[in-house]
């Protein structure tokens, strides 16, 4: 009879063990995150200028300090409805410090349209403003971009081809 309660009182031990480990509160659950609100930057509407002095002709550009260079790219999207050339921002060593970059579009028409690009720069930012369909190259971009010391430096000056053919 000594070794049944023996038995019997292990037995028990054993399930209120067991019970005890299932009746634990469960851990609190992981607090959800809270979304964050992204800024927009609401752009200005690029304001057409017609000037007659407006030179067609591409000039030199100058090479960023390696520290503070930053590559763009400026492309037409092709199309004959609503023409547009982009300019985005595609990265490089100066996307933190480069303060603005300023865009300029010479059209064959003989209208200049400028924007901003402003900080924060980061890979594919970009703004896009009107073109011609005028065959072969016209249009004409320019791309500067100001130093953390404010200096200006003009880093693209090249025809924008409406389309291009492979």
């Amino acid at each position: 009879m000594n070794t049944r309660w023996v038995f019997s009182l292990f037995f028990v031990l054993v399930l209120l063990l067991l019970a005890a480990g299932c009746t634990q509160q469960p851990a609190a659950p992981p607090a959800t995150p809270v979304p964050t609100a992204v800024e927009t930057v609401a752009t200005a509407t690029p304001t057409p200028v017609a000037t007659t002095a407006a030179s067609l002709t591409p000039g030199p550009v100058e090479t960023m300090p390696d520290a503070w260079s930053i590559d763009v790219q400026v492309a037409s999207n092709g199309e004959a409805v609503d023409p547009q050339i982009t300019v985005s921002c595609m990265g490089g060593k100066g996307l933190n410090v480069v303060t603005q970059l300023d865009v300029k579009v010479t059209r064959s028409d003989g209208v200049v349209e400028t924007a901003s690009i402003t900080r924060p720069l980061y890979k594919g930012k970009s703004v896009s403003l009107r073109s011609t369909t005028a065959p072969g190259y016209r249009d004409r971009a320019e791309v500067w971009a100001y130093t953390p010391q404010g200096d200006k430096v003009k880093i693209f000056d090249a025809y924008v081809p409406f389309r291009t053919y492979n």
